[in-house]
């Protein structure tokens, strides 16, 4: 009897101080710019145990929590060699071993090209999309389950029906794609959007594995388009393994307890803001079921920027959007993102910045003087246009011109390009996954669609297209989030119709795809709608004028936003058409000649690229 309680009283002093349950980052790579690693050792009492690692390697440090299932251990990997070792854990006369792998990184890594102003970003719902894997609906390791029928359930969409569809989304003209996220989101309810991650280095296993999500990346490859990860940084969900047994107390934000933002996020840089305000916007949670994470507590902003960068290795990301950006801690958040962007020198983050105030917006792009002012720099590459998109939402029922109303609103949009460091790192939309469906406010108004995406495919910045708009797809946002992120019809097995193939399309979804298509497909080739220079005219009877050009092509667009057929004179643009005596229109095919007036119908554009 002795020996078996002491053979009891072994194994329990073995699983007390020989477990690992995770280790994260699982692995890294050699010849990074971030060479000290910070690994981080979660089980059973694992601070109680002394630490060594094989091959010569040097660990920098070794930090011990209040919790002691956690142990978080810096090694220096500066001129090494990818290759195996092995970390001992020790406690007297008992100790185990964990193997841990230093991979090489692809070639010209660090170099990789990501997304720009040549990009036309296809954003999707991955679960609303499109299910290309039946059998993963449902998960042992998840509890929601799949349910077609219930609008914020989840539905079945999947990285495999993303793969199954790339070939749409080249043929619509998108370059890039942008799904919401991905990785795991264990909630009881409504976890189909991704955004309360419960793990953020396991793929969702709902929406597939981590090997098929390196596998998107390898299928856009080939096709010459980009994969962009929808990352969050502010917060995770409730239901993140950390978070009934958090490392520190401050891993998370406390009041003590829960304190939801105030969302007033123009008191980061309001110099009259109270204090407590600021906090609370900061530090605040988004809500009740999202931890509001500490930037500002350095383990935590190290953990994210491994993760982040772990994620761009392992998967050969493209880009990132950044969800919820102004909410985070202001300075670890621009310590996050330049990590990224010295690791990765041409790598494009764009934030999710929501506010109305170009100058408010601008305060948070890269080198921005507005932020200069208080000494601040984001070091942000990218922002997204919601001003623009302000506009899009009542512009176009505006049929008669005044001094604030009409097309003015987006002339005066781009007044203030002066007050961005890049303008042309600028996303612009006309909705997203967050906003009423354009098709709903306008009531599928075939016309004003067509003047919306001319629009975001010719001014400035990077034109980002919300999954199914090409087809006509409407929602209304006051019916709640599902009735904006409905399924694209075609995606599932049973699906009558099939807008993914042009048989499958309605007569009416054939039109919005062939328009929107055409457009941007013409986009691709079109340096100087990229990269080039703009010069727009004051509207004039709510037609809006603008040029776009550089050393060799001239692009002169024209927008009716009035309820008539509108004639203007072509000498007024002398500046821009110079000696051209022609412009072809690239959506009808006819010439125009700009010697003699020009008639443009009702709700109209014309695209014309001058002879």
């Amino acid at each position: 009897m002795k020996k078996i309680i002491l053979g009891f009283a072994l194994l329990f002093n073995l699983l007390s101080f020989g477990q690992i349950d995770r280790v994260e980052p699982p692995f890294w790579w050699s010849d990074m710019n971030l060479s000290e690693v910070q690994i981080m050792f979660y089980g059973k009492n694992i601070n109680q145990n002394e630490i060594s690692v094989s091959n010569g390697l040097t660990i920098k440090s070794i930090q011990k929590t209040e919790n002691p299932n956690y142990l978080f251990v810096t090694i220096d990997t500066k001129n090494v060699a990818a290759q195996e070792f092995v970390f001992t854990f020790k406690n007297g006369n008992k100790s185990f071993t964990q193997n841990y792998s230093l991979k090489a990184r692809r070639e010209n890594s660090k170099y990789r090209k990501s997304y720009d102003s040549s990009d036309v970003i296809y954003l999707i719902m991955p679960d609303r999309f499109a299910n290309g894997n039946p059998n993963n609906d449902n998960s042992k390791s998840t509890k929601e389950i799949s349910n077609r029928s219930l609008p914020g359930g989840r539905h079945g969409g999947d990285i495999q029906g993303l793969i199954k569809n790339l070939d749409y989304i080249k043929e619509l003209g998108a370059t890039a794609v942008w799904p919401t996220p991905l990785c795991e989101d264990n909630d009881e309810n409504y976890s189909y959007h991704g955004y309360a991650q419960s793990d953020v280095y396991k793929i969702d296993p709902r929406y597939g594995t981590n090997e098929e999500y390196v596998k998107l990346s390898a299928e856009l490859h080939q096709r010459g388009m980009k994969n962009i990860m929808d990352y969050v940084t502010n917060h995770w969900g409730w239901k993140h393994w950390m978070y009934n047994d958090l490392p520190t107390y401050n891993w998370i934000h406390q009041f003590p307890g829960y304190s939801q933002s105030n969302y007033r996020m123009t008191t980061q840089f309001d110099k009259n803001a109270s204090k407590i305000d600021s906090k609370q916007c900061m530090d605040g949670w988004f809500v009740p079921s999202m931890p509001d994470l500490n930037q500002s507590n350095p383990l935590v902003l190290n953990y994210l920027t491994q993760n982040a960068i772990w994620w761009i290795e392992y998967a050969d990301l493209d880009g990132f959007r950044v969800d919820t950006y102004s909410y985070n801690d202001k300075e670890g958040i621009s310590k996050w993102t330049k990590s990224i962007t010295d690791e990765y020198p041409h790598f494009n983050i764009v934030g999710e910045v929501w506010m109305h105030d170009q100058a408010q917006m601008s305060y948070w792009q890269k080198d921005s003087k507005i932020g200069a002012i208080q000494s601040y720099n984001s070091n942000l590459p990218s922002v997204m246009d919601f001003t623009l998109h302000d506009a899009f939402s009542t512009v176009f029922n505006d049929d008669q011109a005044s001094w604030d109303k009409g097309i003015i609103k987006v002339y005066e949009n781009f007044t203030n390009d002066f007050l961005y460091a890049n303008p042309n790192n600028i996303l612009t939309f006309i909705e997203n996954h967050d906003t009423n469906r354009f098709n709903e406010i306008y009531k599928n108004d075939f016309k004003k669609y067509q003047m919306a995406i001319t629009l975001i495919a010719t001014v400035r910045g990077i034109p980002q297209l919300y999954y199914g708009s090409e087809i006509g797809m409407a929602g209304d946002k006051n019916k709640g989030d599902a009735d904006i992120r409905k399924d694209f019809p075609g995606g599932w097995n049973g699906d009558t119709n099939n807008a993914f193939t042009k048989a499958g399309r309605t007569d009416e979804q054939q039109k919005y795809f062939d328009f929107t298509s055409k457009l941007f497909n013409w986009r691709k080739s079109k340096s100087v709608i990229h990269n080039g220079k703009m010069t727009h005219y004051i509207p004039e009877n709510n037609v809006y004028v603008y040029f776009r050009y550089n050393e060799s092509e001239n692009v002169m667009v024209v927008i009716n936003n009035s309820n008539e057929t509108q004639t203007f004179k072509t000498n007024r643009f002398a500046e821009n058409i110079h000696n051209h005596q022609s412009g072809m229109d690239i959506l009808s095919g006819k010439t125009i000649d700009l010697k003699n007036d020009i008639a443009i119908d009702r709700k109209s554009v014309l695209v014309l690229e001058l002879k």
